[in-house]
């Protein structure tokens, strides 16, 4: 069963939230003004809210008392940000287009088990919903 965190508990997750969301605005006021920013500034700015948002999301689910499946789950998705995350900040690397693709493999497969339902147990909602908005 899900819970809602209290505060406290909610607390480093939303400071990293935050620390994420403004690192989103300094990456779009690259895209509009990117001579305020040093040389290879865009590499780190695009990796950084990917990698803070996953962390985030794992610190804020650390919080839940979740299932075995339900951390894999968790952790699938967390591990899809700091893939995608180390394409954006290292994309001369040799494996920067694998480090693409693992990303790519592991959103995927987290929407997949989505549509199919696993595990059974989970809610049948879409992002955003909540169960009791569901008619039966």
């Amino acid at each position: 069963m899900y819970t809602r965190l209290g505060r406290p508990q909610r607390a480093i997750p939303v400071v990293l939230g935050v620390v994420t969301l403004v690192s989103v605005v300094l990456l779009l006021v690259w895209d509009a003004r990117p001579s305020l920013f040093p040389a290879g500034a865009h590499d780190f700015l695009g990796g950084f809210p990917l990698a803070m948002i996953a962390i985030a999301y794992l610190w804020y689910q650390r919080g839940h008392k979740l299932s075995a499946v339900d951390a894999a789950k968790a952790i699938t998705l967390a591990a899809a940000f700091l893939f995608w995350a180390a394409n954006q900040y290292w994309p001369n690397l040799p494996h920067a287009t694998l480090f693409n693709d693992i990303a790519i493999a592991l959103f995927v497969l987290d929407i997949f088990w989505i549509i199919v339902g696993w595990p059974p147990d989970a809610p049948d909602v879409s992002f955003g919903e909540d169960s009791s908005s569901i008619q039966p």
